[in-house]
Protein backbone atom coordinates (compact mmCIF):
# COMPACT_ATOMS: atom_id res chain seq x y z
CA UNK A 1 0.00 0.00 0.00
CA UNK A 2 2.94 2.37 0.71
CA UNK A 3 6.22 2.90 -1.13
CA UNK A 4 9.51 4.35 0.09
CA UNK A 5 11.20 5.57 -3.07
CA UNK A 6 14.45 6.57 -1.39
CA UNK A 7 16.26 4.91 1.49
CA UNK A 8 19.78 3.80 2.32
CA UNK A 9 19.16 0.42 3.94
CA UNK A 10 22.85 -0.39 4.15
CA UNK A 11 23.59 2.79 6.11
CA UNK A 12 21.36 1.96 9.08
CA UNK A 13 23.93 1.17 11.77
CA UNK A 14 23.49 -1.99 13.79
CA UNK A 15 20.64 -3.27 11.59
CA UNK A 16 20.38 -5.81 8.82
CA UNK A 17 18.30 -4.79 5.79
CA UNK A 18 16.23 -7.97 6.25
CA UNK A 19 14.98 -6.79 9.66
CA UNK A 20 14.26 -3.27 8.41
CA UNK A 21 12.25 -4.65 5.51
CA UNK A 22 10.28 -6.92 7.82
CA UNK A 23 9.24 -3.95 9.97
CA UNK A 24 8.31 -2.01 6.86
CA UNK A 25 6.10 -4.83 5.63
CA UNK A 26 4.38 -4.98 9.01
CA UNK A 27 3.59 -1.27 8.50
CA UNK A 28 2.13 -1.91 5.01
CA UNK A 29 5.18 -0.56 3.19
CA UNK A 30 5.46 -3.06 0.37
CA UNK A 31 8.07 -1.46 -1.88
CA UNK A 32 11.42 0.06 -0.93
CA UNK A 33 14.14 1.56 -3.08
CA UNK A 34 17.64 1.50 -1.61
CA UNK A 35 19.98 4.06 -3.10
CA UNK A 36 23.72 4.24 -3.64
CA UNK A 37 25.92 7.29 -3.11
CA UNK A 38 29.16 5.91 -4.54
CA UNK A 39 30.34 2.82 -6.38
CA UNK A 40 30.74 0.67 -3.26
CA UNK A 41 27.31 1.47 -1.83
CA UNK A 42 25.72 1.11 -5.27
CA UNK A 43 27.11 -2.43 -5.53
CA UNK A 44 25.83 -3.15 -2.02
CA UNK A 45 22.37 -1.78 -2.86
CA UNK A 46 22.22 -3.99 -5.93
CA UNK A 47 23.13 -7.03 -3.85
CA UNK A 48 20.47 -6.18 -1.24
CA UNK A 49 17.81 -5.72 -3.89
CA UNK A 50 18.78 -9.04 -5.39
CA UNK A 51 18.07 -10.89 -2.15
CA UNK A 52 15.00 -9.16 -0.66
CA UNK A 53 11.59 -9.13 -2.36
CA UNK A 54 9.98 -5.75 -2.73
CA UNK A 55 13.38 -4.04 -2.64
CA UNK A 56 14.86 -2.36 -5.70
CA UNK A 57 18.15 -0.54 -6.22
CA UNK A 58 19.19 2.86 -7.52
CA UNK A 59 22.88 3.23 -8.37
CA UNK A 60 24.92 6.38 -8.73
CA UNK A 61 27.45 8.88 -7.46
CA UNK A 62 26.24 11.51 -4.99
CA UNK A 63 27.45 15.07 -5.66
CA UNK A 64 29.41 14.90 -2.40
CA UNK A 65 31.40 12.06 -3.97
CA UNK A 66 31.66 13.56 -7.46
CA UNK A 67 35.45 13.36 -7.43
CA UNK A 68 35.04 9.59 -7.54
CA UNK A 69 33.28 9.74 -10.92
CA UNK A 70 36.27 8.73 -13.03
CA UNK A 71 35.92 6.97 -16.36
CA UNK A 72 36.60 3.61 -14.74
CA UNK A 73 34.05 4.12 -11.97
CA UNK A 74 31.41 5.29 -14.44
CA UNK A 75 32.06 2.21 -16.55
CA UNK A 76 31.51 -0.04 -13.54
CA UNK A 77 28.39 1.95 -12.62
CA UNK A 78 27.05 1.35 -16.12
CA UNK A 79 27.53 -2.38 -15.61
CA UNK A 80 25.55 -2.26 -12.38
CA UNK A 81 22.84 -0.23 -14.10
CA UNK A 82 21.99 -3.19 -16.32
CA UNK A 83 21.15 -5.41 -13.34
CA UNK A 84 17.45 -6.38 -13.42
CA UNK A 85 16.90 -5.12 -9.85
CA UNK A 86 18.29 -1.66 -10.65
CA UNK A 87 15.50 0.79 -11.49
CA UNK A 88 17.22 4.16 -11.34
CA UNK A 89 20.43 6.16 -11.65
CA UNK A 90 21.35 8.35 -8.69
CA UNK A 91 21.40 9.86 -6.44
CA UNK A 92 23.17 12.38 -8.59
CA UNK A 93 22.80 16.12 -8.97
CA UNK A 94 24.24 19.23 -7.35
CA UNK A 95 24.78 20.26 -3.74
CA UNK A 96 25.90 23.85 -3.27
CA UNK A 97 25.10 23.81 0.44
CA UNK A 98 27.90 21.48 1.53
CA UNK A 99 30.19 21.85 -1.50
CA UNK A 100 32.08 18.69 -0.58
CA UNK A 101 33.17 18.40 -4.22
CA UNK A 102 34.10 21.22 -6.59
CA UNK A 103 31.04 22.47 -8.44
CA UNK A 104 32.59 21.82 -11.85
CA UNK A 105 33.18 18.20 -10.88
CA UNK A 106 29.64 17.89 -9.52
CA UNK A 107 28.27 19.12 -12.82
CA UNK A 108 30.49 16.76 -14.82
CA UNK A 109 29.37 13.77 -12.76
CA UNK A 110 25.75 14.89 -13.08
CA UNK A 111 26.03 15.15 -16.86
CA UNK A 112 27.59 11.69 -17.09
CA UNK A 113 24.80 10.14 -15.05
CA UNK A 114 22.10 11.89 -17.08
CA UNK A 115 23.64 10.25 -20.14
CA UNK A 116 23.72 6.89 -18.37
CA UNK A 117 20.06 7.13 -17.33
CA UNK A 118 19.10 7.76 -20.93
CA UNK A 119 21.33 4.98 -22.24
CA UNK A 120 19.86 2.32 -19.94
CA UNK A 121 16.32 3.81 -19.86
CA UNK A 122 16.19 4.13 -16.08
CA UNK A 123 14.78 6.90 -13.91
CA UNK A 124 17.15 9.73 -13.00
CA UNK A 125 17.13 10.45 -9.24
CA UNK A 126 18.28 13.98 -8.49
CA UNK A 127 19.75 15.39 -5.30
CA UNK A 128 19.39 19.17 -5.41
CA UNK A 129 20.35 21.45 -2.56
CA UNK A 130 20.60 25.20 -3.08
CA UNK A 131 21.37 24.55 -6.75
CA UNK A 132 17.95 24.57 -8.40
CA UNK A 133 18.82 26.97 -11.23
CA UNK A 134 21.97 25.08 -12.18
CA UNK A 135 20.20 21.72 -12.04
CA UNK A 136 17.60 23.02 -14.49
CA UNK A 137 20.34 24.46 -16.69
CA UNK A 138 22.21 21.15 -16.85
CA UNK A 139 19.02 19.20 -17.55
CA UNK A 140 18.13 21.60 -20.36
CA UNK A 141 21.62 21.41 -21.86
CA UNK A 142 21.91 17.62 -21.68
CA UNK A 143 18.28 16.74 -22.33
CA UNK A 144 16.45 15.11 -19.43
CA UNK A 145 15.62 11.41 -19.60
CA UNK A 146 11.93 10.48 -19.87
CA UNK A 147 11.60 9.84 -16.13
CA UNK A 148 13.05 12.27 -13.59
CA UNK A 149 12.63 12.21 -9.80
CA UNK A 150 13.59 15.09 -7.52
CA UNK A 151 14.57 13.30 -4.33
CA UNK A 152 13.88 15.03 -0.98
CA UNK A 153 12.14 17.84 -2.81
CA UNK A 154 13.21 21.22 -1.48
CA UNK A 155 11.93 23.66 -4.07
CA UNK A 156 9.30 26.35 -3.73
CA UNK A 157 5.92 26.71 -5.45
CA UNK A 158 7.54 28.15 -8.57
CA UNK A 159 9.92 25.21 -8.80
CA UNK A 160 6.95 22.85 -8.43
CA UNK A 161 5.40 24.52 -11.47
CA UNK A 162 8.59 24.07 -13.49
CA UNK A 163 8.80 20.39 -12.57
CA UNK A 164 5.11 19.84 -13.29
CA UNK A 165 5.47 21.39 -16.74
CA UNK A 166 8.11 18.77 -17.55
CA UNK A 167 6.23 15.89 -15.93
CA UNK A 168 8.99 15.36 -13.37
CA UNK A 169 8.20 13.53 -10.14
CA UNK A 170 8.61 15.24 -6.78
CA UNK A 171 9.51 13.00 -3.85
CA UNK A 172 8.85 14.35 -0.36
CA UNK A 173 10.77 13.18 2.71
CA UNK A 174 10.37 13.69 6.45
CA UNK A 175 11.22 17.38 6.06
CA UNK A 176 7.65 18.02 4.87
CA UNK A 177 6.42 17.07 8.36
CA UNK A 178 8.76 19.41 10.25
CA UNK A 179 7.08 22.21 12.16
CA UNK A 180 9.50 24.78 10.75
CA UNK A 181 8.76 23.88 7.10
CA UNK A 182 5.51 25.68 6.16
CA UNK A 183 6.95 26.80 2.80
CA UNK A 184 7.76 23.20 1.88
CA UNK A 185 4.24 22.13 2.79
CA UNK A 186 2.90 24.93 0.62
CA UNK A 187 4.99 23.58 -2.26
CA UNK A 188 3.78 20.02 -1.61
CA UNK A 189 0.17 21.21 -1.57
CA UNK A 190 0.64 22.82 -4.98
CA UNK A 191 2.18 19.73 -6.61
CA UNK A 192 -0.05 17.67 -8.93
CA UNK A 193 -1.00 14.48 -7.12
CA UNK A 194 -0.01 12.38 -10.12
CA UNK A 195 3.61 13.52 -9.66
CA UNK A 196 3.88 13.02 -5.88
CA UNK A 197 6.19 10.40 -4.36
CA UNK A 198 7.01 9.49 -0.76
CA UNK A 199 10.39 8.64 0.69
CA UNK A 200 12.20 8.44 4.01
CA UNK A 201 15.85 8.98 3.04
CA UNK A 202 16.47 6.54 5.91
CA UNK A 203 18.45 6.56 8.13
CA UNK A 204 18.22 10.35 7.82
CA UNK A 205 15.40 12.93 8.16
CA UNK A 206 13.09 10.99 10.42
CA UNK A 207 9.62 12.60 10.26
CA UNK A 208 7.84 14.32 13.12
CA UNK A 209 7.35 13.16 15.89
CA UNK A 210 10.54 11.06 15.48
CA UNK A 211 12.74 13.91 14.30
CA UNK A 212 16.36 13.40 15.31
CA UNK A 213 16.04 9.63 15.62
CA UNK A 214 17.27 7.00 13.19
CA UNK A 215 14.80 6.79 10.34
CA UNK A 216 13.50 3.69 8.57
CA UNK A 217 11.11 2.90 5.69
CA UNK A 218 8.22 1.99 8.00
CA UNK A 219 7.87 5.72 8.76
CA UNK A 220 7.04 6.62 5.18
CA UNK A 221 3.40 6.37 6.26
CA UNK A 222 3.83 9.56 8.28
CA UNK A 223 4.98 11.42 5.19
CA UNK A 224 2.06 10.05 3.19
CA UNK A 225 -0.28 11.21 5.97
CA UNK A 226 1.06 14.77 5.74
CA UNK A 227 0.69 14.81 1.96
CA UNK A 228 -2.80 13.37 2.30
CA UNK A 229 -3.83 16.15 4.66
CA UNK A 230 -2.45 18.77 2.29
CA UNK A 231 -4.42 17.31 -0.60
CA UNK A 232 -7.63 16.54 1.27
CA UNK A 233 -7.63 12.76 1.11
CA UNK A 234 -7.09 9.78 3.38
CA UNK A 235 -3.63 8.44 4.20
CA UNK A 236 -4.28 5.05 2.63
CA UNK A 237 -5.54 6.73 -0.52
CA UNK A 238 -2.35 8.79 -0.69
CA UNK A 239 -0.32 5.64 -0.08
CA UNK A 240 -1.99 3.88 -2.99
CA UNK A 241 -1.68 6.94 -5.21
CA UNK A 242 2.02 7.52 -4.52
CA UNK A 243 2.72 3.80 -4.93
CA UNK A 244 1.09 3.89 -8.36
CA UNK A 245 3.16 6.98 -9.17
CA UNK A 246 6.32 5.16 -8.07
CA UNK A 247 5.49 2.27 -10.37
CA UNK A 248 5.33 4.72 -13.28
CA UNK A 249 8.39 6.70 -12.24
CA UNK A 250 10.61 3.64 -11.88
CA UNK A 251 8.83 1.30 -14.29
CA UNK A 252 8.28 -1.24 -11.53
CA UNK A 253 6.57 -4.53 -12.38
CA UNK A 254 3.05 -5.14 -11.12
CA UNK A 255 4.36 -7.90 -8.85
CA UNK A 256 7.79 -8.76 -7.54
CA UNK A 257 7.21 -12.44 -8.13
CA UNK A 258 9.00 -13.50 -4.93
CA UNK A 259 7.71 -14.40 -1.50
CA UNK A 260 8.22 -11.99 1.43
CA UNK A 261 11.20 -12.76 3.70
CA UNK A 262 10.55 -15.33 6.40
Amino acid sequence: MYTDTHSHLEMVEGEYPHAIVQRARAAAVDTILTVGVDLASSAECTQTAGTLPGVWAVVGIHPHNAMEATAGVLERLAQLAHHPRVVGIGETGLDYYRDHSPRAQQQAAFRAQIALAKAVDKALVIHCREAHDDVLEVLAAEGAPPRVVFHCFSGDVDFVKQCAEQGWFMSFAGTVTFRNAPALREAAASAPVELLLTETDAPYLSPHPHRGKTNEPARVKLIAATLAELHGMGSDQMGQLTSANASRAFDLPATDGRAPPA
